[in-house]
């Protein structure tokens, strides 16, 4: 796993809050989370769902880590039939859950991925894993190639049930993408500045009588009554123009 953005991003909206990284291995991870060794943790699916919360993130691809002089390395993909001829290492700690795993079996079950790959590297045999381990056990003697009809590995951040804190939600919403505006993911910094920041009282228009708004306030200079040519003042049958000439 490389939780490298989420670090980042935990660091940026809470720089007063350290994250610990633990590195464990696939199996060790929920006994981790259950003994409260860490608050919320990257495993691999199933987990036992009565103690712990689980939220699938995504689905790895599974690959062969193969000597680099063996004729795999010479193609894009495979399948498991390609390899019906290899042994094919099934370690104790295997994440993929194979019901009956592809190729010749081994004489013994390497105790972890770590034993099968060294086994691999000896030309004794093939492994089967998912990307990522086969990218954190790299060594230069060895590649790997994705396998199309493979199990695949699916990835959940986990946490206690019980244990389900402020912090740990701010976590959660930090791998699931959201922003600091969020109304679930808001960091301590983002809710103390939101708080902090005053609202402006937003004033009600007056409406006129029919409901349609409010009234035109009357131009400068002119009577909000009538108008000032038929305004009270004005005597009565007046009438405007040019005077009539007396013969």
């Amino acid at each position: 796993m490389t939780p490298t953005k989420w670090v980042r991003i935990w660091q940026e909206r809470l720089p007063g809050i350290p994250l610990e990284l633990v590195q464990v291995t696939a199996g060790e991870a929920p006994d981790a989370l259950r003994r409260g060794d860490v608050d919320a943790g990257l495993v691999r699916l199933p987990v036992d769902r009565t103690e712990l919360s689980a939220i699938p993130l995504y689905t790895e691809t599974t690959v062969v880590v193969v000597p680099k002089d063996h004729i795999v390395a010479a193609v894009d993909e495979v399948t498991c039939g390609d390899l019906a001829d290899d042994v094919v290492f099934h370690p104790l700690d295997d994440t993929l859950g194979w019901e009956t795993p592809p190729g010749q079996p081994a004489i013994e079950r390497p105790a972890t991925t770590a034993d099968a790959i060294e086994l691999v590297a000896a030309g004794v045999g093939v492994l089967f894993v998912p990307q990522s381990l086969a990218r954190l056990h790299h060594r230069r003697d060895l590649t790997y190639r994705p396998v199309t009809d493979a199990p695949q590995s699916r990835v959940a951040l986990s946490w206690p049930e019980e244990q389900t804190t402020d912090l740990v939600e701010e976590f959660i919403g930090i791998v699931r993408g959201r922003t600091v505006n969020s109304s679930r993911g808001l960091s301590a910094a983002a809710q103390q500045k939101t708080a902090s920041q005053p609202k402006a009282a937003a004033q009600p228009k007056a409406k006129r009588p029919d409901g349609r708004g409010a009234p035109r306030k009357p131009a400068a200079g002119k009577s909000a009554g009538r108008s000032a040519q038929r305004g009270s003042g004005s005597s009565k049958g007046a009438k405007h123009g040019k005077p009539r000439r007396r013969s």
